[in-house]
C-alpha cells in the first residue's frame, strides 16, 4: 500500500511531523556547529570529540546541512515534513551501517567511531518514527485521515467483519457441558 499525501491541512498529526523535524534539525545544527568550530581538519580521522562523539570538519558540515534541511521541513510542515523525516531516518540508518563498515579503516573520512554508529541508528529510528507516526500501522483509528482516505466508505464493512470474528469471552468458551 502506498503512502499518499492524504493528510488534511491543519491536522494535528502535522504538529508531530513538524516538531520531529525541528527538534532533530536543531540537534544536528548545534552538534555540527560545535564540530566545525576548532576542528582538527576537514577529513581528519582522529581528534575532536563533541558530546561524546568523534567529529571532524566534514562531519560537522554534513550535520549542519542535514540539520538545515530538517529545519526547512519543520517550517514547511505537513506531509512534506513527514516524508522528509522518513527519508532522513532511512539515510541515517544506512549511514550507521556504512559507518560500521568504515570503523578502523583508512577511508573513514567522517571520523566515525562506534558511538557515532549507535547515534546514527538511534537518531535514524527516532526521526523516521516521527515521520511515520499516525501513517503506518495495522490498526489506525477510524478518525485518522490516512485510514479514512484509504477506506472511504468501507468503515461499516470493516466493523461488520470485525463483529463476525469476535471471540466470545473466556468464561463462555470453557463452560462445562454435562452429557446424560
Amino acid at each position: 500500500m502506498r503512502l499518499k499525501d492524504e493528510l488534511p491541512v491543519d491536522h494535528r498529526l502535522a504538529q508531530v511531523y513538524r516538531y520531529g523535524a525541528g527538534l532533530g534539525g536543531l540537534l544536528l545544527l548545534i552538534w555540527g556547529c560545535f564540530g566545525v568550530a576548532g576542528s582538527p581538519g576537514f577529513v581528519s580521522t582522529h581528534g575532536k570529540h563533541v558530546a561524546g562523539m568523534s567529529t571532524n570538519g566534514a562531519l560537522g558540515v554534513l550535520s549542519i546541512i542535514v540539520g538545515a534541511i530538517l529545519m526547512i521541513g519543520a517550517v514547511v510542515g505537513g506531509n512534506f515534513a513527514s516524508w522528509l523525516n522518513m527519508i532522513v531516518g532511512a539515510v541515517f540508518f544506512v549511514a550507521g551501517f556504512v559507518g560500521l563498515i568504515a570503523l578502523q579503516r583508512g577511508w573513514n573520512y567522517l571520523n566515525f567511531r562506534m558511538v557515532n554508529v549507535l547515534f546514527s541508528f538511534v537518531f535514524g529510528l527516532v526521526i523516521a518514527t516521527f515521520g511515520m507516526y499516525g501513517r503506518v500501522s495495522g490498526h489506525l483509528p477510524h478518525d485518522n485521515p490516512y485510514w479514512q482516505r484509504r477506506h472511504s466508505g468501507d468503515r461499516e464493512k470493516e466493523e461488520e467483519v470485525a463483529g463476525r470474528w469476535h471471540v466470545p469471552a473466556f468464561k463462555t468458551v470453557l463452560k462445562p457441558t454435562v452429557h446424560h
